[in-house]
């Protein structure tokens, strides 16, 4: 299976868009699924249903924090390196979906903020492109860390 694969059963499974592509990458995090969705939880809906940045973004560089980031608080071009590497996911999704903008990929089916979660239902599901979002995050994401590990080789 796929990470896209893994990253769409995940939200068709009850996780939010955040959890969900994080969750596809949580043995490459060395995490268990519990820790990275509670991790990711608060992205979902563009940052708690305020439909900001997308929760697949948000849960795409979440990932990429874990496997790829810094921690030295002086580490600059480390910093740089990280920052350059998610504006090249972010970039790749929008260039795929149209927008990193959750309020914007829901556009006709649902700018609604309240944070209470509609129901998962037959419905929700067929009027939402949120899965195939996930997939695709999670798709740029196994593909950036391939180009990575092969630098890495080289």
């Amino acid at each position: 299976m796929t990470h896209g694969e893994k990253a769409k059963a995940l939200f068709l499974e009850g996780y939010n868009c955040s959890q969900a592509v994080a969750g596809a990458f949580c043995e490459e995090m060395g995490m268990d699924m519990e820790t990275v969705a509670k991790m990711a939880s608060s992205f979902g809906g563009g940052l708690g249903r305020m439909r900001e940045v997308c929760g697949c973004v948000s849960g795409m560089a979440l990932a990429a924090g874990v496997l790829y980031g810094y921690s030295d608080p002086k580490a600059r071009e480390e910093k740089t390196d990280h920052y350059r590497l998610i504006q090249e996911l972010a970039d790749e999704f929008r260039r795929k979906s149209g927008s990193i903008i959750c309020r914007e990929l829901l556009s006709g089916i649902n700018g609604d903020t309240n944070p209470v979660p509609e129901e998962r239902t037959k419905e929700y599901y067929k009027k939402r492109p949120c899965a195939e979002l996930a997939a695709i995050a999670a798709e740029i994401f196994e593909k950036k860390m391939t180009e990575m590990e092969t630098q890495e080789d080289l």
